[in-house]
């Protein structure tokens, strides 16, 4: 785990974030990653090539990784594995347009003695563009199993850090033995915050973040320009090699894009902004308030990626009965609030924009449910597919060989019981690179352990976990309260000894899927751990995400309930 604290102040933290971190619950994992022969046929299906396209008992044959044919009455290959897709639907693997998952975020560098706070070296003020994600890539993380059984096959991954980390890479979410990259140096990662932001160094502030990057990208111009004249011309100085500029360079000939991760319409105007005064190519992730965001995104031609995380609803769904007035009217506009959100992409669909999703801020848990409201508020269902495959191929480039299901295409692909977003839809199969990974199903809607038993999460809960700093445990108390839960989480005080607590807030259970997350002081600072994952027969396994930090594996066991009283 690549992190680096300060020794007296995040020592315990380090310990923290091993231990922790290994509180998320696994998703099911797939009865079996098969590619024997590495033929397949998927036979009598409904499949739905791309958005508004759909074929009716339809047969899909795949050999080694690619689509060999799509249609009906077609020729089985001898040597294929047969899946029955009578009652079942399929669809092109999603393509995640920007996720962290699986990717740690690199050492800070150790502070020179003669540091000057007010001209840091680029690499104290987050200003990374020549490092590549894929050497801060964990390909067996965790998490990057519950995206894939959500439908997930292939991903945008984009590195941690601070204003400029930098580039990006396209990965599939395939087999174990391949390395699973797709392309690299895909995008320059860009924020408006900066490492150094909170620690008194230039550039802290947003205004300062766009005069860096002003200034960078000028010369970077010079550079390039310099280097072409140096290589055509005799007479002229040698021009110094700048790691930092040169890590402009695709960017200044519009071979890859700038990706700008944005919270808020202000973000998004200085991002464009920039991109008007410079040209170049622009993707904005994570944009909000339509309203005034669609005439910034119209004039700069800006690429639009955007998050399926929403805010709580509880106080939206509230109940204003014996409110005061002054009460009622606060949550009204909260109500309001979130409605408005819920129909955000709706309005970018409106616009004639398209749109691809953006797992970043997310949970994989709460995508359908979330994905459904948009739609219950103005999304097309056709718009919504395409927001998880064929506009994000276009956006990352890679529509020739995925996106949509056709002949010579990656056998990428996601099979459910029923239409995609029917809320009684469940994901049987995943096919991503050409394997298949299948997922058991659910009888019945109502919370079960995997066994048609109701689920019983109220009790004390014993977890474990074992980590590069060694082992730990706590417990969760549990308790329901009517129609949800409310909980409390131990784990090892990261500022001494002895153990701390934490509400659990957010506490969902779908099915056999739990998913929660809690908060964690330390050292001044706030961590939020995200936890989701599976219950089977009083078990939870799986894994736990702590922000930028990673995923780690989590055990745990419900006490027998006479232990509970």
């Amino acid at each position: 785990m690549n992190i680096r604290f300060k020794p007296k102040v995040f020592s315990s933290l380090f310990y923290l974030v091993f231990c922790i971190t290994s509180i998320s619950f696994g998703q099911s994992d797939p009865t079996g990653e098969r590619r024997v022969t590495g033929t397949f046929a998927i036979t009598n299906a409904t499949v739905t090539i791309a958005p508004g396209k759909t074929q009716q008992g339809a047969t899909i044959i795949i050999k080694n990784g690619l689509i060999e044919a799509i249609g009906s009455n077609l020729r089985i290959p001898i040597d294929a594995q047969t899946i029955k897709g009578d009652s079942l639907f399929v669809y092109p693997g999603f393509i995640d347009g920007a996720t962290s998952i699986g990717v740690l975020r690199p050492n800070d560098p150790e502070r020179p003695a003669n540091f000057d706070p007010s001209n840091p070296p680029d690499e104290f003020a987050g200003i990374t563009p020549w490092r590549s994600v894929l050497d801060h890539y964990d390909i067996k993380n965790s998490q990057i199993n519950d995206w894939r059984k959500v439908g997930f096959t292939v991903a945008q991954i984009v590195p941690e850090g601070g204003m400029l980390p930098g580039k990006s890479a396209i990965v599939t979410y395939g087999g174990k033995e391949s390395n699973n990259i797709l392309a690299k140096n895909t995008a320059l990662a860009a924020r408006f915050r900066s490492t150094g932001g909170g620690r008194g160094m230039y550039p802290g502030t947003q205004l300062g973040i766009m005069a860096k990057f002003r200034d960078l990208y000028k010369n970077a111009e010079l550079s390039s320009q310099h280097m072409r004249l140096f290589a055509s011309n005799s007479g002229l100085s040698r021009p110094e090699i700048n790691k930092t500029l040169e890590a402009f360079f695709p960017v200044l000939d519009k071979s890859i894009p700038v990706l700008y991760e944005v919270s808020n319409d202000l973000e998004l105007r200085r991002a464009v902004m920039l991109q008007k005064e410079n040209g170049f190519r622009l993707v904005v992730a994570g944009i909000t308030d339509m309203d005034f965001a669609l005439d910034a995104i119209k004039s700069s031609n800006a690429q639009v990626l955007v998050s399926f995380r929403l805010p709580n609803d509880k106080t939206a769904n509230s109940n204003t009965e014996g409110l005061s007035d002054e009460m009622k009217a606060r949550t009204q506009k909260v109500k309001d609030a979130y409605i408005q959100i819920l129909g955000e992409a709706g309005k970018l669909e409106a616009a004639g924009i398209p749109f691809g999703f953006t797992s970043l801020g997310g949970r994989s848990n709460e995508m359908y449910k979330n994905i459904r409201l948009m739609i219950a508020n103005g999304l097309s269902e056709n718009a919504a597919l395409a927001a998880l495959t064929i506009n994000n191929a276009n956006i990352l480039g890679i529509q020739k060989f995925a996106g949509t299901l056709e002949k010579g295409k990656l056998a990428n692909m996601v099979i459910s019981t029923a239409p995609l977003f029917a809320e009684e839809a469940q994901i049987k199969y995943v096919v991503a690179d050409g394997y298949v990974f299948e997922y058991e199903v659910n009888n019945k809607k109502s919370n079960n352990n995997g066994n048609g038993k109701a689920v019983d999460l109220s009790g004390i809960w014993d977890y474990t976990s074992d980590t590069p700093a060694g082992s730990s445990g706590g417990t969760m108390e549990i308790k329901g309260d009517g129609t949800s839960y409310k909980g409390t989480i131990s784990y090892d005080n990261p500022s001494g000894s002895g153990k701390a607590s934490s509400p659990m807030n957010n506490i969902i259970l779908s099915g056999n899927n739990l998913s929660f997350t809690f908060n964690v002081s330390a050292g001044g600072m706030s961590l939020e751990v995200s936890v989701s994952g599976e219950i089977t027969d009083g078990d939870f396994s799986g894994s736990m995400s702590l922000s930028e930090f990673g995923s780690f594996p989590f055990n745990a066991v419900k006490k027998p309930n006479h232990l509970n009283q």
